[in-house]
């Protein structure tokens, strides 16, 4: 297998001593896991973040192979990172992106939402530029692993979002994070807690 894909980076985990396990979704071919050396290294580490944009070469010996991955930096959201509300969606939408979506299965729709959603994210004025669009992507997670119907937003309006956003936490934590909801629910309870101070 040797392929070369745009792809954005929604975990990484430390292997050795300066490597890195990277979970990467792309359009053509879902969730893809890579090798990728280096990674903690000192002009890896600012590329592999989660939520940053890649052009990403794998290659591996066969199919079942872990395969190696060598990701070049196309669009950073490292500066948004230090921004606390910014900080805390891009952490939950690619937290939500790595744990629920199986491997090597492309949802297209999914990637292109996740993909405007960091740029609203890092690129509208304020939270209520994006807030609306995060509860769709949740919404939209959930209708492409077929569990149902969209838990849209009636309004703009930061308390009906919020509301929104109540609704649909127990349907994620039940259908999608069951047995693993831990640390990545606590990221949106953060972030929901971060937007409740704007209202």
């Amino acid at each position: 297998m040797h392929i070369r894909v745009p792809a954005i980076i929604i975990a990484t985990r430390a292997h050795g001593e300066t490597a890195a396990i990277g979970r990467f979704l792309t359009e053509d071919f879902g969730v893809v896991a890579a090798y990728v050396a280096g990674a903690r290294g000192r002009n890896l580490r600012p590329v592999m973040i989660p939520g940053n944009s890649v052009d990403l070469q794998l290659s591996a010996k066969s199919a079942s192979q872990l395969p190696f991955g060598k990701p070049e930096l196309t669009e950073s959201r490292g500066p948004w990172l230090v921004e606390p509300l910014p900080a805390a969606a891009i952490g939950w939408i690619c937290a939500l992106s790595a744990t629920a979506l199986p491997e090597r299965q492309p949802y297209p729709p999914l990637y292109s939402a996740l993909d405007g959603l960091l740029s609203a994210i890092c690129h509208a004025p304020s939270a209520r530029g994006w807030a609306g669009a995060l509860v769709g992507y949740e919404s939209l997670v959930l209708r492409e692993l077929g569990y149902g119907e969209a838990y849209r937003p009636q309004s703009e309006e930061m308390p009906e979002i919020l509301s929104a956003m109540d609704r649909l936490g127990p349907v994620l934590e039940h259908y999608l994070l069951a047995d693993r909801h831990g640390d990545v629910m606590a990221a949106r309870t953060r972030l929901r807690e971060r937007l409740e101070r704007m209202v």
